[in-house]
């Protein structure tokens, strides 16, 4: 069996993907490789094949990144599991830094791209606004909240496989979901190259209320009294407000008023009962 396993995902990458399979093959002889060819149309799972991967798994069609990941994750054996883009931006001398991390007892280590790792200053500050509303709700400061180029231990990547989607967010859905269940998670700085081959699939503008409806998502799976309570706040200062204005005004206390405040109540006791339900989601991802 070999230790270390190399995962990576491929939609129409056959432009980089021979070149980064030598350099890989080069650096690590003795580690599997696993190119998931997610529905490509230029010979990317061909190319898989010629350039030496152990094992190229084939969608019929596009799946997702997220799906690709767990096809993936399934298929490796090695005790450690990286994950990386084909696309050419992740460099394979990089991934030395983060199996260092593993070794110093970290569960998942997540290659955190340097201000000058970002595709144009629109995606820095998006990200930038992710990675702080992520260290918010997760109250640990993450360094890069959507970096594909991580490492991780194959048996607790595994416990959280059910918890990611399909599409382009895995990795804020893994980063979140390792602190959640308890497990050390360290973000190393790397370095990362212009992307090659097929054109971001990412576009600001189209997924960035997706990313936000994601990390509300994953709020909620990680701690949904963040999310919950100050709604719950929200409406109890808006009836307390409304309330003191009427009693100011008219000497009365208001309907609106009192719907307001029940509202406020139902809503905490809403987060209560989802605090509860998300504990018992991650009653598995145990390290036993």
């Amino acid at each position: 069996m070999p230790a270390l396993s190399i995962v990576l995902p491929a939609h129409n990458e056959a432009e980089t993907l021979p070149s980064l399979l030598a350099e890989l093959r080069g650096l690590y002889p003795e580690a599997e490789i696993v190119v998931v060819d997610d529905g490509s149309t230029d010979g990317t799972g061909e190319l898989a094949r010629a350039g030496g991967a152990d094992q190229v798994l084939r969608h019929p069609y596009p799946m997702g990144n997220g799906a690709a990941i767990k096809d993936g994750a399934r298929k490796v054996r090695g005790e450690v599991v990286v994950f990386m883009d084909a696309d050419g931006q992740h460099r394979p001398g990089e991934i030395a830094k983060l199996l260092a991390a593993l070794e110093a007892g970290y569960a998942m280590a997540v290659g955190a791209r340097t201000a000058g790792g970002h595709a144009n200053l629109a995606r820095r500050l998006a990200n930038g606004f992710y990675n702080r509303l992520a260290s918010w709700v997760t109250g640990y400061r993450i360094a890069d909240l959507t970096s594909g180029f991580r490492a991780a231990r194959r048996e607790l990547f595994r416990k959280i496989l059910f918890l990611l989607p399909n599409g382009f967010s895995y990795p804020t859905t893994s980063t979140m979901a390792f602190l959640r269940a308890g497990f050390p998670v360290r973000f190393v700085p790397v370095e990362v190259k212009p992307r090659g081959g097929a054109a971001s699939h990412i576009r600001p503008l189209r997924d960035g209320s997706r990313f936000l409806l994601i990390i509300l998502k994953v709020a909620m799976l990680y701690s949904p009294l963040k999310v919950f309570t100050p709604a719950s706040l929200a409406f109890f200062l808006v009836g307390a407000g409304y309330y003191g204005w009427t009693y100011t005004t008219s000497h009365r206390f208001s309907n609106m008023s009192a719907l307001l405040l029940i509202v406020s109540g139902l809503v905490f006791l809403m987060g209560l009962v989802a605090e509860q339900i998300a504990t018992l989601l991650y009653a598995n991802t145990s390290r036993d």
